[in-house]
């Protein structure tokens, strides 16, 4: 949908500067052209940004169940541990 959009926009300024004949039309159909390009790298390196925000929350949360569990395991095995010296 992006390259539709920078086509449409390069499309544009082709007919604007055809139908003008001057440098303003060709500068602003340029500026429009290089803003929507902007706008869209900006989009993207959000989308980058909060795709690895995600990645490291999940990462963390994985790391903290599996500490959580680590415990719980090390618990278990005193228990354990407890459990047979009093059966001997």
């Amino acid at each position: 949908m992006k390259k539709i959009a920078l086509t449409i926009a390069a499309v544009a300024s082709l007919g604007l500067t055809a139908c003008s004949g001057g440098d303003n039309a060709a500068t602003e159909a340029n500026n429009t052209a290089e803003a929507t390009d902007l706008n869209t790298t900006s989009d993207e390196a959000v989308a980058d940004v909060n795709a690895a925000a995600s990645d490291a929350m999940n990462a963390a949360d994985n790391a903290l169940e599996n500490a959580g569990e680590a415990v719980e395991n090390a618990s278990e095995a005193v228990d354990n541990a407890a459990e047979a010296t009093n059966t001997q």
